[in-house]
């Protein structure tokens, strides 16, 4: 991305040894960026007075007891309180956070819908999100929210951000630009971003109408997994994960910051651009992933593995083993397993599973569930192929086959999803989804020995 690329009035850091196309890579580092030379003080965080008259500041993520802290250091133009003045309420009628239990709705089931459709509305990155299911407790950090995001046109002097939550962004079509206090994520789909809570950001619409699922994390931050007996290789590893180097605005214009605070939402007015950090050093950052590098681990002789060796990015909750969320990827990869039913198998699990198409066929279930769509499978439903997928996998020839052309993701989590009026009403439910399994026969024989 060229110096032309940028957003009016944004100056970014030289790309440097370590960089790549304006990102840094690694996952959880200390990083440290400058876009202007000497903006960074060295062997100190807060010195009495900072280079360019800048002031200094720390945004922390975690308690400071927290170990290890996550925060950054931000060299600003101007320090957080003057982008932040009286608030008055305002209402997003389609965003919604848990608890959100609506006695008019039945969560209890097994859901499907088709794309949510553009309506040709002008929608922004806030107007344009559609919430699908909350889980557990905005209030007590506990928990998440699944969305569909709708973007027409981009935010114009509006800035945004939640101190409710990390937010995890999938495209499934069209390209945004995340305008952040620390830098620039461009994300296209097949990509992932993530935008950890009290980041100030702008989102701009690269190429559209842009379509893509969010995962909105109460909790605690999305983290690498545990790999245990897999070791230090394969799934996602933190090198590609990319940080942006730091970029700034120097405009004095009339703009608007928005804040979600417990569920609600807050405006203020201001003068100016509040993405004003020259400089900065810390592990607490935005990042993007491009999921094409994610390295898929299998079974190579005989039986499925559970999903969760899929797992990109978990975020802990105090159960040790028992997510908070899990964002687990379903993408290309070969199959060879003998003897083995290679779909995913029928099972009821705790966690309840939120699914999103990307591109391509599931292998689960090869008709209905189409790119953009999404599925729901609460917790202790159970579900599994329909019967097509279990036909064909139980009769195939098992030779080594490969996947191809196919990537869907799920969020997983400890907690009950419930829909939202949006999501059982007016999204493109299909109705019919329940009825996959009608078909399913009744095989029992009694014979011994008779497979």
């Amino acid at each position: 991305m060229t110096s032309h690329d940028l957003p009016r009035g944004m100056i970014r850091a030289t790309v440097t040894t370590g960089t790549h196309e304006g990102y840094m890579p690694g996952f959880g580092n200390d990083f440290e960026t400058e876009a202007l030379p000497g903006a960074l003080p060295q062997g100190m965080n807060s010195p009495q007075k900072c280079n360019y008259g800048l002031y200094g500041e720390q945004l922390s993520g975690t308690a400071f007891t927290a170990n290890p802290p996550e925060r950054t250091w931000c060299y600003r133009i101007r320090p957080s309180v003057k982008h932040s003045a009286r608030y008055h309420k305002i209402a997003l009628p389609y965003w919604k956070s848990a608890p959100n239990v609506n006695d008019d709705v039945t969560s209890l089931g097994q859901y499907r819908w088709d794309p949510v459709p553009h309506s040709g509305e002008k929608l922004t990155w806030l107007t344009g999100m559609r919430t699908i299911t909350t889980a557990g407790d905005v209030n007590t950090q506990v928990g998440m929210a699944s969305h569909i995001y709708l973007v027409t046109e981009s935010m114009k002097d509006a800035y945004f951000f939640s101190a409710d939550s990390e937010l995890l962004v999938v495209p499934q079509e069209g390209r945004l630009r995340f305008a952040t206090e620390l830098g620039i994520l461009d994300v296209e789909p097949k990509e992932i971003a993530i935008i950890p809570r009290g980041l100030v950001y702008r989102v701009e619409l690269l190429e559209g109408p842009a379509r893509g699922f969010v995962c909105e994390n109460y909790g605690q931050k999305f983290e690498l997994p545990g790999r245990g007996p897999i070791g230090a290789n394969c799934m996602a590893n933190p090198r590609d994960f990319k940080a942006p180097v730091a970029a700034f605005e120097d405009r004095e214009v009339p703009s608007t910051v928005t804040i979600k605070w417990c569920g609600q939402f807050h405006e203020t007015r201001i003068d100016q651009s509040p993405l004003d950090v020259v400089a900065w050093h810390g592990n607490y950052t935005p990042y993007k992933y491009d999921m094409r590098n994610y390295c898929p681990v299998g079974a190579i002789l005989f039986d499925h593995p559970d999903p969760s060796i899929f797992t990109v990015l978990t975020a802990p909750s105090g159960v040790p083993g028992t997510a908070n969320i899990d964002f687990v990827l379903f993408r290309e990869r070969w199959m060879v397993a003998e003897n083995t039913f290679r779909p995913p198998w029928y099972h009821k699990n705790i966690m309840s599973e939120l699914m999103g198409n990307i591109y391509g066929q599931y292998d689960a279930k090869p008709q209905g569930f189409v790119p953009g769509g999404m599925s729901l499978h609460n917790m202790m439903l159970p579900h599994g192929p329909d019967r097509q997928a279990f036909e064909g996998a139980s009769n195939a020839e098992l030779g080594p086959e490969k996947l191809d052309n196919t990537m869907s993701f799920m969020f997983e989590t400890r907690f009950p999803q419930h829909l939202t009026e949006f999501a059982a009403k007016e999204a493109p439910m299909q109705e019919e989804y329940i009825e996959v399994w009608n078909q399913l026969e009744k095989k029992f024989d009694g014979t011994p020995g008779l497979k």
